[in-house]
């Protein structure tokens, strides 16, 4: 799915794949291809393996083939990261394709931005933390900070708690923090943070 500007949106592709009513036309980006007239064609170099899929699906319109450069990655990264695009990924142009497995021969690149928030609240059950924009306004839910992150808000928290229930210790919002994440959602917030470090 893509928004009006031609970019993916997650969003969008996550309500189409998750309700049959939606109204979201659909299309298959494909950006490999691992069999080919019946064989599998894994174990070839990654460049003729997107010659063969160059070669295929003509005529299909579901089928949206992705598009790709050789070399200028630094570049191309820079052009991404002007139109606001999720991020890249760097593949060696003589990788083979390894099912189910990652490999230091694709890179993901992610155009991450970053933030300033404080920490409203605690979640019970999972480790989870509410936070809040610098203007007040409720920012999202942060699953992702490291053993010594953690360690340190542990210390602390206690000393601002202001209300519980059932699945929140809700805290003044004095602790702050810099995130990183990959976009704002249609409801203005953090997708996917995750944190980077305390702010004194």
């Amino acid at each position: 799915m893509t928004d009006q500007l031609g970019r993916p949106d997650f969003e969008a592709t996550m309500e189409r794949f998750m309700s049959k009513s939606s109204s979201h036309e659909i299309s298959f980006s494909v950006f490999d291809i691992i069999y080919f007239n019946g064989e599998k064609i894994t174990s070839l170099p990654l460049l003729e393996r997107k010659a063969i899929l160059e070669d295929s699906f003509e005529g299909t319109p579901l089928f949206n083939k992705v598009k790709w450069i050789e070399g200028n990655a630094e570049q191309y990264f820079e052009l991404i990261k002007q139109h606001d695009l999720e991020g890249i990924v760097q593949k060696r142009a003589d990788s083979i394709y390894k099912i189910n497995k990652r490999s230091h021969d694709w890179l993901k690149v992610i155009n991450y931005k970053y933030e300033d928030v404080y920490v409203s609240g605690l979640r019970k059950d999972e480790f989870g933390l509410l936070l809040n924009f610098e203007n007040g306004n409720y920012a999202g839910l942060m699953e992702f900070v490291a053993p010594q992150g953690r360690k340190e808000f542990y210390k602390q928290y206690k000393d601002f708690i202001v209300e519980k229930n059932d699945k929140f210790i809700y805290l003044s919002p004095q602790l702050k923090a810099k995130v990183k994440y990959r976009n704002l959602t249609k409801k203005g917030l953090l997708r996917i943070p995750s944190f980077v470090d305390w702010v004194s």
